[in-house]
């Protein structure tokens, strides 16, 4: 089932492989660090994920969130934001 995915400018409806080989090609284009800074389920089936990420990218430091929304095991709608 593919994903709504909204994120570094591309939207689209993506399967769950397209959805890691977009997230390994952004991740490959710098050098970073990463923190896991929280885990807040926000309803039955929606989640937000922040992680702390500096770098070598413009701006240098940066929180994301991985906001997502689940049916069932599959994720359903990602959304990646500061």
């Amino acid at each position: 089932m593919p994903a709504g995915v909204h994120g570094h400018g591309d939207v689209g409806r993506w399967q769950l492989d397209e959805i890691r080989e977009w997230l390994a090609g952004a991740a490959a284009e710098y050098t970073y660090t990463t923190e896991l800074i929280s885990v807040t389920r926000l309803g039955e089936d929606r989640y937000d994920v922040v992680q702390h990420l500096e770098g070598d990218f413009p701006g240098g430091v940066v929180d994301l969130h991985y906001r997502f929304t689940l049916r069932g095991s599959a994720i359903v709608r990602l959304v990646i934001e500061p």
